[in-house]
């Protein structure tokens, strides 16, 4: 039985000791969301430059995760993400970041993709094709941090990213077209709002049409949540495409978006 198919315990203090040290050295991934959260994110950190021969790395971002002013698991995540970018270009250490990018641990991974979406080398040609394994990875906390670790490279870049993610939508991997429409949220979770898509959310249709019917419920969650987002800034505009959607395409797939896309309005 692989790692992923563990249930996981429902809470921190009933994780046996011997899963949690698995975890703290990235030998196995996390199963749930309790796991994710109990990892020690600088334990992990410290035996993977270990195992890597890097541990010269380690202090410096320590140093950063301490001078966090509020240290949660997405802050650290992120510290420790960018941490690594910087010291492997200051270091011109390319192996630790193709190392990274395929470790067994969802946590190690996570850290790659900032290692990704903050690397000011790349275009965002670049960054998209090289964030879109992270966007059908496997692990559910993988897939979130990967567009948050893109989020401020795609609001500098956001003609040409709706642009690509566009054809994303044709994809046959759920999570990629998925990414295409979560990655664009306007107001998004834990993320930087997109000004311009609050303003002018018709920016967004390339994306939206083509997923309007989708057969994943995962990708009409995303869809409606993201007509939800625009809502809250331009109802009008979101009662209008739901109107249009409904007589358009009279499918279960988009009666449920419209159903969650209008649920603010319609309170």
């Amino acid at each position: 039985m692989s790692e992923t198919k563990r249930k996981g315990s429902r809470s921190a203090k009933d994780i046996p000791a011997v899963i949690l040290n698995q975890l703290n050295k990235g030998e196995i991934e996390t199963a749930n969301l309790t796991e994710w959260l109990s990892v020690d994110q600088k334990l992990l950190l410290e035996n993977l430059l270990r195992q890597c021969k890097r541990t010269v790395y380690l202090k410096p971002i320590l140093e950063s995760i301490d001078s966090l002013k509020k240290q949660t698991v997405n802050t650290i995540n992120e510290t420790i993400g960018n941490g690594l970018l910087e010291l492997a270009i200051l270091e011109n250490d390319a192996e630790i970041l193709i190392l990274i990018q395929s470790h067994p641990s969802d946590l190690v991974r996570c850290w790659a993709t900032y290692t990704i979406g903050r690397n000011t080398k790349l275009s965002i040609e670049e960054i998209l094709i090289q964030i879109q394994p992270f966007a059908a990875d496997k692990h559910f906390g993988v897939r979130e941090i990967c567009w948050l670790a893109i989020r401020s490279a795609l609001i500098k870049n956001l003609d040409k990213s709706l642009v690509i993610l566009a054809k994303w939508t044709s994809h046959s991997d759920e999570n990629i077209r998925r990414f295409a429409s979560e990655a664009t949220r306007p107001r998004g979770v834990w993320s930087e709002h997109i000004e311009k898509l609050k303003q002018y959310p018709e920016l967004g249709l390339p994306i939206l049409e083509p997923l309007k019917s989708d057969s994943s419920k995962y990708v009409q969650n995303s869809v409606a949540n993201w007509l939800n987002d625009a809502s809250k800034t331009k109802p009008q505009f979101v009662l209008d495409i739901c109107a249009e959607w409904q007589g358009k395409s009279p499918t279960k797939e988009t009666a449920y978006i419209l159903k969650k896309a209008l649920r603010t309005i319609q309170k």
